[in-house]
């Protein structure tokens, strides 16, 4: 069995206007004024719920709030302020018609990353969809892995699966939940960073991680 599991945020999709925005809005009804989109990158991979907390100072219970007013905004527009980045339609297309089996790991709650593949016609491609809870009690990219591998079963080996992400957190996550990481240099997270945390593996772009995943023996 082959399985490749992709992130979404950074990977598949260029998510970065609509959670900007969303974490904007989210500050402003704190009274937090933030023009400057980019310093809301940092928003884009972790859950949002800590990153509330260590950037702006917020209690736990200040950063769920925040969380849930960002939701607001997400769920009516943001969830679509997107693109896909240019090949990735293509690429998983390929690698399911070879016989790859095919899954999604986000940090996105789980009723978010199914629309975003529905809306772009790419969820008849995967066999597997994980997100966070809207709870919180799954939210990080280890406990969404496992949360996958049990969806999978028992019949599928770690060294037999591989997390294509973009930021330290999926390579970390993957090593957490004893997987391999290949990264992606064009989302929001650096060459650096993901080898640092573990990635095996950097690619600049979506055909060079197919070709990677093509040529490696263990896949």
């Amino acid at each position: 069995m082959k399985v490749v599991i992709f992130d979404l945020d950074g990977t598949m999709i260029d998510s970065e206007e609509g959670i900007t925005k969303c974490v904007q809005y989210a500050l402003d009804a704190y009274g937090v004024r933030e023009p400057d989109l980019k310093k809301l990158r940092c928003f884009i991979g972790p859950p949002l719920e800590p990153v509330f907390m260590e950037r702006y100072g917020m209690t736990e219970e200040q950063a769920w709030q925040s969380v849930l007013k960002y939701r607001e905004r997400f769920d009516e527009k943001g969830i679509f302020e997107c693109r896909l980045y240019e090949g990735v339609r293509e690429a998983v297309a390929r690698l399911k018609e070879k016989g790859y089996v095919l899954a999604l790991a986000s940090s996105k709650p789980e009723t978010a990353c199914r629309r975003i593949l529905a809306h772009f016609g790419l969820d008849v491609f995967f066999d597997e969809i994980a997100g966070s809870t809207l709870d919180g009690s799954v939210s990080t990219k280890e406990e969404v892995l496992r949360e996958l591998f049990g969806r999978l079963g028992d019949g599928i080996k770690r060294r037999e699966m591989c997390l294509v992400g973009d930021t330290k957190y999926d390579a970390a996550g993957a090593m957490a939940a004893g997987i391999r990481c290949v990264g992606v240099s064009y989302g929001f997270g650096t060459r650096e960073e993901l080898l640092t945390a573990g990635a095996e593996a950097v690619c600049s772009d979506i055909g060079e991680v197919e070709r990677y995943i093509e040529e490696d023996n263990q896949l």
